[in-house]
């Protein structure tokens, strides 16, 4: 009997030792502190996100300078690049574990010939009520309608650009085609302004604020704001595949995101009795822009660009870029959206 008790009584011990052994971490917490899979939701990450200097990178700009990433745990640092393109190029490949750019349709083709990133949020679109890129004819101009384009030049920056889309999707709904008009690709903004005011070409399509400059120095007309035409999802925030797998930094970057969006929009897009007025942080918004784009503030508040104020993706306007290119053979074949498209990670974000 005496014998027995024993046994149980080392048994006991050694079941005891264990159940201790299993309730501590490496630092001794006792089994009531958080487990480790909560202590990684805290865990340090330090990132690159490839942007140009652009005002629609704004809420990226607003989370690095007012701490919301790094309330996050993320070390977030920007990486500048003078092009869009490689953008998505160093996202796919992992060279930057965030990119903020134009969706084109040279993106899409890199997706199609195998190379993976996964979008996720808003950083830019087309909305009614708002000016971010438009249709323009030269001040003198006859012309008074898209309909009035056929057998003209419309001037744009690139075959395949999102200027090159904006272009076919309104000559469609006013019943042309790009087979109606002459499409002539100037490679840049500037090319597209002088092209203008020299009377190179009909009608461009330019954005913001470069419109209000246009409009401002008297050699162009607004025909039609692109957003009061169509809802288009222009330009998106992308990660690539390394950090896309990383769901609890993912989400964290994407709740510092949302809430950066949430600023922008309070201060530079809320509306009152349909017109735009001006937020408490105004003037902190665009000084923050002003510094990370090196442009003047006065040039800055010509026009900032219309985003979700969470920065929700237009998820459903992908699948349309993608059908339309592949219509237009501008990407060797249609790809899967849903598999370059993730909106769960930002949705519980938010919930968070």
């Amino acid at each position: 009997m005496k014998k027995s008790v024993k046994l149980a009584l080392s048994s006991f011990l050694v079941l005891a030792l264990a159940l201790a052994g299993c309730g501590k971490t490496e630092g001794g917490s006792s089994a009531e502190q958080p487990q480790p899979e909560q202590g990684q939701a805290a865990e340090a990450v330090s990132l690159e996100i490839g942007m140009l200097k652009l005002t629609s990178s704004a809420p990226l700009f607003i989370g690095i300078e007012k701490g919301f990433f790094q309330e996050e745990g993320i070390d977030a640092k920007a990486k500048w690049f003078d092009a869009a393109q490689p953008i998505a190029v160093a996202t796919a490949a992992g060279s930057v574990d965030v990119g903020a750019t134009g969706i084109t349709a040279s993106l899409y083709n890199m997706v199609a010939g195998g190379q993976k990133l996964v979008i996720v949020a808003d950083k830019g679109r087309e909305q009614a009520g708002y000016s971010s890129s438009a249709l323009l004819y030269p001040s003198d101009s006859p012309l008074k309608s898209i309909e009035e384009l056929k057998g003209k030049k419309l001037g744009i920056t690139q075959t395949g650009s999102t200027y090159h889309y904006m272009a076919g999707k309104l000559l469609e709904k006013h019943g042309l085609t790009l087979q109606d008009i002459e499409l002539i690709p100037l490679n840049n903004i500037k090319g597209l302004m002088e092209a203008l005011k020299s009377k190179q070409v009909d009608a461009v399509l330019l954005n913001e604020p470069n419109i209000s400059t246009v409009v401002e120095e008297g050699y162009g007309k607004v025909i039609a704001q692109v957003g009061d035409e169509m809802e288009y999802q222009t330009s998106g925030i992308f990660f690539s595949p390394k950090f896309a797998e990383n769901k609890d930094a993912a989400q964290r970057f994407l709740k510092a995101y949302a809430k950066a969006t949430q600023y922008y929009y309070d201060a530079v897009l809320n509306k009152v009795d349909g017109k735009i007025v001006p937020g408490e942080n105004y003037d902190e918004v665009v000084n923050i822009i002003a510094k990370y784009t090196d442009q003047e503030a006065d040039m800055i508040k010509k026009g900032m660009p219309y985003m979700d104020r969470d920065g929700k993706l237009l998820e459903s306007d992908i699948k349309t870029q993608v059908e339309w290119y592949a219509k237009e053979k501008l990407i060797d074949k249609v790809i899967d959206t849903s598999e370059i498209v993730n909106t769960k990670l930002l949705e519980d974000a938010l919930k968070n």
